[in-house]
């Protein structure tokens, strides 16, 4: 499949050969250039061999131990410290030839001896077909692809984890006999080990991942880089479970490099950001890209005194100084989260402190849960995701309703964030505790990106950008994005798609909830909440169908994949169609049309039905990824009777998320459809043909026919006569207000049709229906 994707195409291409190996874990360790406008330093990864390709080691464990013994008398490193920093580098040209652990230079000759380039091939993306046999049919090597574009890789190389004194206790069940493999089984062995200790051991893990990344190279590695690869072998390696576990890559970002936005804030301060999209982070750090490669980092980032480094990690850093001008920010995360969420922004950012005012709301909010929302917080399930130290698991956690939030900002904006900002957040913190239960992350950072940030917000593991547009005109636009946002924790990144395709499971949902947020954030009442979300949903329908009568067909399918959403090829790699058009990026379809699916689901169901549904699925599915039919089946075996309507998932699909266009509508939603178009001064006969053809307007209840007639009526739509003249005989419950609209607007036609009608219905009609209608006709 890889040697057939063309970069040319619409479809984005996720090259990481996941099924072969797996990032389990990246430690960073990078300096941020203002001047020259690059990131650049190193990237340790540590593998487990993939699904497709493991295997159980035949070897014996003395011979593993005894040579552990021996090898750390000779190369055991001195005790190193985490955060993981080199105190010698600040400037934005690191040296690293005096490395860390090593204890000796190692020349930099990347480019030199010919056995890897950072050059691009100008065949656009390489092909493994020539060098690597995953099979091993021939003797032929292995090769790692990661996904890579617009970086200058530098050089790769193998990291010698055996020389890191402590790590022998991963050792003890190995089993090795070959002399010739016993250093390489041992490496890996022990990254294996370390990879997989149970969650309860985190420090010490995250601990060991440092002492290991900080360890001597044994061997630089042959790579290869292409327009959206880098490829990397060992000669006389054929298999993935024999390639190296652990390898460091030292790089640099490029300034035009499509993952990071180079550019001021609103101060005229210089800033770096993440962007997201379309390419996520593969310009940022050779990564593995699908979602599948779900993995932890911990990143140490150096820059100039001054600057603030934000990033997706559990702790809250703050900078260590390791120069007079030069700080250290270290962050973690132990929740395994696909490459794609991880998230920087550095800049002059001004923490907006909390004021008095600002912590009693929190207090207040934190302890205000309805008594009806409380049960489902003590619902404990063995959760169904890989191991790590889970928040659904936590008690304490299961009670924080408000978790510790920060807010940063251009010092130019602080007074606008400190009156606005800073009040709404405990707010819709505690409305989304209030519906879903149990943040899945352990604390927010709200970021002001600057102005030239490309839409309203971007939601991440512990941090959100949100568009300075969103302060200005009172707390309404800043509350719903906020809320939109917020929704992400849950759906989007504590629950993903394992298609990117199907962003709709992220956009849809956090669309729809949204407004369940936002109305208990402000604690409104019954009334007012409908009247709320049916204006919203009005607003929705019309820029939904603005959108679909403007734009490709194929950019209109939630589910562009069908049935092969969610399919691999053998080796781990796959597309994102359309992943690349250009148009797609500023498309709502993903939004509105999973929105208005969800709201219908909600209105058949009911909504309280329908939220403990959604609680249920996040407490199943919180740490995985997912596919539609997952929440669908889920959704449909907790209400069996909506299977006798016809409601299924194949049915959701057909009408939802496999097809193009507007999907079939709720009456309710049919009659908003049509009201919001009465408020239309004109509508031209091509546009009341094409309604009434793609709903079937004729055939639909009378509430929606009556909205119909009253269109006909208003843009005096000759062809739809004789739908008014069968409503006025046949509907007679609703009709007379429709003999007032054919008289009021005075045309001869309409009138004449008034009095025909009447004439023929008048001696069966009820006798003060008549007399009201004649005093119209009359």
């Amino acid at each position: 499949m890889e040697t057939q994707l063309d970069p040319m195409k619409d479809d984005l291409p996720l090259m990481a050969n996941t099924s072969y190996m797996l990032v389990k874990h990246y430690v960073l360790d990078l300096d941020v250039d203002f001047k020259n406008k690059v990131i650049e330093g190193i990237i340790v990864l540590f593998f487990e061999t993939g699904s497709r390709y493991r295997k159980t080691s035949s070897t014996g464990k003395e011979g593993c131990q005894s040579l552990f013994d021996e090898t750390c008398q000779t190369r055991a490193s001195e005790l190193c410290h985490v955060p993981l920093t080199n105190v010698s580098a600040c400037s934005s040209k690191t040296e690293y030839n005096d490395f860390a652990v090593c204890g000796k230079g190692e020349e930099d000759t990347s480019d030199k001896d010919g056995n890897h380039s950072n050059e691009e091939q100008a065949s656009g993306i390489s092909s493994s077909k020539d060098c690597c046999d995953i099979e091993n049919h021939g003797n032929k090597d292995f090769l790692l692809v990661l996904d890579c574009c617009d970086l200058s890789v530098l050089k790769v190389e193998e990291v010698d984890v055996a020389a890191v004194s402590g790590t022998e206790k991963f050792t003890r069940s190995a089993k090795l006999t070959d002399v010739s493999e016993e250093l390489e089984n041992l490496r890996n062995q022990i990254v294996h080990e370390l990879v997989t200790l149970p969650a309860d051991r985190w420090k010490e893990q995250l601990y060991y991942f440092t002492r290991c990344s900080q360890a001597p190279g044994c061997g630089e590695l042959l790579f290869t880089t292409g327009t959206w690869s880098l490829e990397i072998r060992k000669s006389g390696i054929q298999t993935p479970t024999d390639f190296p576990h652990a390898i460091r890559i030292w790089y640099k970002t490029k300034p035009e490099g499509r993952s990071v936005t180079w550019t001021t804030d609103q101060s005229g301060r210089p800033c770096v950001y993440t962007i997201g999209s379309p390419i996520n982070n593969r310009a940022l750090f050779p990564c593995q890209e699908p979602p599948v490669a779900l993995s932890t980092w911990q990143a140490s980032v150096r820059t100039a005194a001054g600057f603030v480094v934000l990033m997706s990690g559990e702790n809250s850093a703050e900078p260590v100084q390791l120069q007079e001008e030069c700080g250290s920010w270290y962050y973690y995360v132990t929740m395994p989260m696909p490459a794609s969420t991880f998230t920087i922004a550095v800049g002059c950012w001004q923490e907006v402190k909390q004021q008095s005012f600002t912590a009693a709301i929190q207090t207040n909010v934190e302890f205000s849960l309805p008594s009806s929302q409380a049960d489902f917080r003590w619902h404990e399930e063995i959760c169904g995701h890989v191991e790590y130290p889970c928040r659904f698991q936590n008690p304490v956690a299961r009670l924080q309703a408000v978790i510790p939030y920060r807010v940063f900002a251009p010092w130019c904006l602080m007074e606008c964030c400190e009156e606005r900002l800073l009040q709404l957040i405990p707010q819709c913190l505690s409305a989304a505790y209030t519906t879903l239960g149990t943040h899945p992350f352990s604390r927010l950072d709200v970021l002001i990106v600057p102005s030239n940030f490309s839409s309203l917000g971007m939601a991440s593991p512990h941090i959100i950008f949100l568009s300075q547009s969103v302060l200005p005109g009172g707390s309404h636009l800043c509350g719903t994005r906020l809320c939109h946002e917020i929704a992400h924790a849950w759906f989007g990144l504590a629950i993903g798609a394992r298609d990117w395709t199907e962003e709709w499971i992220s956009e849809g949902f956090a669309t729809f909830l949204e407004d369940i947020f936002w109305a208990r954030a402000q604690q409104l009442s019954h009334d007012e909440v409908k009247g709320q979300q049916e204006l919203k949903a009005l607003l929705r329908w019309r820029r939904l169908r603005d959108e679909v009568q403007n734009s490709e067909e194929e950019l209109q399918v939630l589910r562009p994949k069908k049935e092969s959403t969610g399919e691999l090829s053998e080796s781990g790699a796959s597309v994102v169609k359309h992943g690349l058009k250009a148009e797609k990026i500023f498309m709502q379809v993903h939004y509105l049309k999973g929105y208005f699916l969800l709201r219908s689901l909600a209105r058949a169901i009911g909504e309280a039905s329908y939220l403990a549904s959604l609680r249920k699925f996040v407490q199943k599915f919180h740490g995985q990824l997912v596919l539609s039919q997952d929440f669908l089946c889920m959704l449909l075996e907790d209400i069996p009777d909506q299977k006798e309507s016809g409601l299924t998932v194949e049915s959701i699909f057909q009408d939802w998320l496999d097809t193009s266009g507007i999907p079939k509508l709720l009456p309710d939603q049919l009659v908003l459809l049509l009201e919001s178009l009465l408020e239309e001064k004109t509508l031209c006969p091509r546009t009341l043909q094409c309604l009434e053809k793609t709903y079937q307007l004729q055939e639909q209840d009378a509430e929606v026919r009556h909205r119909w007639c009253e269109l006909v009526v208003k843009h005096k739509y000759v062809a739809g006569y004789g739908d008014v003249e069968k409503f006025l005989r046949e509907d007679q419950a609703m009709g007379v207000y429709l003999y007032g609209e054919l008289m009021v607007n005075e045309d001869v036609k309409q009138q004449e049709l008034a009095h025909k009608c009447f004439a023929a219905a008048r001696e069966h009609m009820d006798a003060s229906s008549a007399r009201v209608v004649a005093e119209m006709l009359f």
